[in-house]
């Protein structure tokens, strides 16, 4: 499709409406704050019921009215193909939300073959929509968004996401990197928001090591249509798993590549 269609128009809508009413239903089931309410999967890595039923529910809304695009989710994989693809993480930042805590969000994406071209993220319980559709523009609550202008490291603020996956050594190491820069480090524990941070300005800077598509895929147009430099995360494996990314305004970005050594080609 070219970059913008009524069609493509039409589902972001459509998306929005049906992230809405998932964020709802998501806010609805939150565990109080607390001790976590949820599963283990594998070390830090949490399930909710929420999470199923999230995506369940994503997953129908969007078949009903889109039934000849795909759908890919965190929990429940490929269940659909086509050209268009919808890539859902019901619950992104699970970690925050089972502890009853505001920082998670709703994340659904939509991908032409293998570009990202619109998404949809919505945190409720901080009142914030980003939304974004090739060459339309990003948005936060229906106002545009830009990365941020700064360029010394020493007034940048750059988060790194955690994985249990990669070896503490090379966590270090990175991060040690964008200390020695003078950045300020941060850690918020939801990928889908730090990306889209990154795409308002609110952080310069953001890096993870092993990253999946379903956390990234609804950010990835809004890093483009904001301005923003990022890491060929698709190229390098993250259409079929974990990959690593980095996201950062066109000013730090060549800086903070050297420093992590991660490269933006």
């Amino acid at each position: 499709m070219s970059k913008s269609s009524p069609a493509l128009e039409c589902r972001l809508e459509a998306a929005k409406a049906v992230v809405h009413d998932a964020a709802r239903m998501a806010m609805a089931m939150r565990p109080p704050p607390g001790g976590p309410q949820a599963q283990l999967k594998s070390a830090q890595d949490w399930l909710t019921e929420t999470d199923g039923a999230v995506e369940t529910f994503i997953a129908s809304r969007m078949q009903a009215m889109f039934p000849d695009d795909g759908f890919q989710g965190e929990e429940g994989g490929m269940t659909r193909t086509g050209s268009l693809r919808w890539v859902v993480d019901p619950i992104d930042g699970t970690s925050n939300y089972a502890r009853g805590r505001s920082r998670w969000c709703v994340s659904l994406g939509l991908l032409d073959g293998d570009e990202p071209i619109g998404g949809v993220i919505e945190a409720p319980a901080l009142g914030e929509v980003y939304t974004a559709l090739r060459g339309v523009g990003a948005f936060l609550n229906g106002k545009p968004i830009h990365a941020s202008p700064i360029a010394d490291p020493t007034r940048a603020m750059i988060e790194m996401g955690w994985s249990g996956r990669v070896p503490k050594p090379v966590f270090m190491e990175k991060m040690d990197a964008i200390m020695e820069l003078g950045a300020m480090p941060r850690s918020g524990g939801c990928g889908a928001l730090a990306l889209a941070d990154v795409a308002s300005g609110r952080l310069d800077g953001y890096v993870e090591i092993v990253i999946n598509l379903w956390d990234v895929a609804a950010a990835l147009p809004l890093l483009a249509e904001a301005g923003a430099c990022v890491s060929p995360f698709l190229r390098d494996g993250g259409l079929t798993g974990g990959a690593t990314i980095l996201a950062a305004n066109p000013h730090i970005a060549p800086t903070l590549s050297r420093a992590v050594g991660i490269a933006l080609t």
